[in-house]
């Protein structure tokens, strides 16, 4: 698994958690809903997700940012990216 492909279950995991829309998840974080739309959406271009953008969504999801990498998703990385 990629680390872009983590990262986007993770957001997604954690949105459910809390049971949050991509709607109410942008609205919450300051990110756009296009681009949140963008980095979930399964045949995204998106290569990586930029730390600021990851800072924000924790914020709207009402997590520091250290809890946001622990997560087993993280420890399945492919290192040869």
């Amino acid at each position: 698994m990629t680390t872009q492909q983590a990262v986007v279950l993770r957001i997604k995991e954690l949105m459910e958690q809390k049971r949050l829309t991509i709607n109410k998840l942008a609205e919450l974080s300051g990110v756009h809903h296009s681009t949140l739309d963008a980095i979930l959406r399964p045949d995204s271009r998106i290569k990586n997700t930029g730390v600021t953008t990851i800072k924000k969504l924790c914020q709207g999801l009402n997590i520091h940012f250290s809890k946001f990498w622990k997560s087993k998703l993280f420890e399945q990385l492919d290192y040869e990216e």
